[in-house]
């Protein structure tokens, strides 16, 4: 493998791609590569890791906007923010613990993945706090797009296009987003015992009412024993609900969801560092960090399928599941490396008219089984254009969403 290229300027950035394309040689596009294993190998590209590329550009705090480079650590991002008060309200997971790297996202690699974490229900994804950014395409062709104001966006949005893209169509080299004010309180209310089935009908009634729910989850008995709270590991199956905003309301609004939920059983609640902690374990899926290679899957499906999927697939796989986003998302993990069958997987989203996305496999696992949601026939070429005009000579991530492009 070659060494891996480190630029610390966007100049640099335009100079390695240029490099790169005119000697047609491929390079895998990096932040820090906390989330390098997610997507299919790429043997023999020289990696471009942007982690030198780091600093927060802009910073308006009363204008609820910031730029950064790509290459911006997110720790930096949130203890930044946080010291106004403010927060990157679609909960950005990290997820190098749950994969077994070692650095910390990006805020180009959350953008550039689009993943995003319990709040999504609420406050949307990634790409829709993403306002510009400036990139390189593979044709070593430094462009921007966006602006620093949603009212100064005019056109085809292409952040929308970058964000989700996994570098396969331009090297993000700055980024500018939104950030909000976080909520001045928080409070989590818990249900004890349910089932899957009943637990997504309690979440369910919690969305569909007057509440304002910013987050919704089950973690049935298995999986709430990993949790480092206490009073969830001890406890049994848990379903959270939870309730943000001033003070008087969210009180006000947590009270009204137990009371409106109190025949489905006990209702408690999880407060403090706790609270903090069981959803900062949802949205990075913590509960399965340190996983050996054992396949971990990403189910996206409609809420109301969620269970009987996971029943389904408890037929002829050894597995684990919990639920976010009111059960729309399902983390599933297969136990047991002998019998894991991604064919089983795909086969019972399918039918239940969902999509998955294998976050987790050894290498090998990766090379030979689609990782993302495999597209129709008319959509693959839409995607294959799309790349071809980005990235002529396939030079960026090529292969590590879908062969061939």
């Amino acid at each position: 493998m070659d060494k891996a290229l480190t630029p610390d300027s966007p100049d640099q950035v335009l100079d390695a791609v240029a490099q790169a394309l005119d000697q047609g040689r491929p390079l895998e596009v990096l932040g820090s590569g906390s989330k390098r294993t997610l997507g299919r190998p790429m043997y023999g590209a020289q990696p471009l890791v942007l982690s030198h590329l780091e600093g927060i550009t802009s910073y308006e705090p009363e204008e609820l906007v910031m730029s950064a480079h790509a290459g911006t650590g997110l720790d930096v991002i949130t203890a930044t923010i946080r010291e106004h008060g403010q927060h990157l309200a679609f909960e950005p997971p990290d997820l190098a613990a749950l994969l077994g790297t070692p650095n910390t996202a990006t805020i180009g690699g959350v953008f550039a993945c689009n993943l995003s974490g319990s709040r999504r229900i609420k406050a949307g994804a990634a790409r829709d706090h993403l306002l510009g950014a400036s990139a390189v395409s593979g044709r070593a062709e430094a462009f921007k797009c966006g602006g620093r104001v949603v009212k100064n966006v005019t056109g085809y949005d292409m952040c929308k296009l970058l964000t989700g893209s996994y570098g396969t169509l331009a090297v993000m080299t700055e980024v500018t987003f939104r950030t909000l004010p976080a909520p001045a309180e928080a409070h989590t209310v818990l249900i004890r015992g349910l089932d899957d089935k009943a637990a997504i009908i309690a979440m369910t009634r919690a969305l569909a009412g007057p509440w304002e729910v910013s987050g919704a989850a089950h973690l049935p008995r298995a999986v709430a024993a990993a949790s480092r709270v206490a009073e969830l590991a001890d406890g049994g199956a848990a379903t959270l609900l939870r309730v943000e905003g001033p003070k008087p309301s969210a009180a006000d609004r947590a009270k009204g969801l137990g009371e409106g939920l109190g025949d489905l059983g006990t209702i408690t609640g999880i407060k403090g560092d706790d609270a903090l902690v069981v959803w900062r374990e949802i949205g990075d899926a913590a509960f399965f960090a340190g996983g050996d290679g054992r396949q971990l899957w990403r189910l996206s499906l409609p809420p109301s399928a969620g269970a009987e999927v996971v029943d389904v697939l408890t037929i002829t796989q050894e597995c684990r599941a919990f639920y976010d986003w009111g059960g729309g998302l399902v983390w599933l993990e297969l136990l047991d490396p002998a019998s894991a069958s991604p064919d089983a997987v795909r086969a019972a989203v399918a039918a239940s008219g969902g999509h998955a996305t294998l976050i987790r496999a050894d290498a090998e696992t990766r090379s030979k089984v689609a990782v993302f949601q495999p597209q129709p026939e008319p959509l693959a070429r839409l995607t294959a254009r799309i790349k071809e005009n980005f990235d002529p000579k396939g030079i960026l991530n090529p292969g590590h969403m879908y062969d061939g492009v």
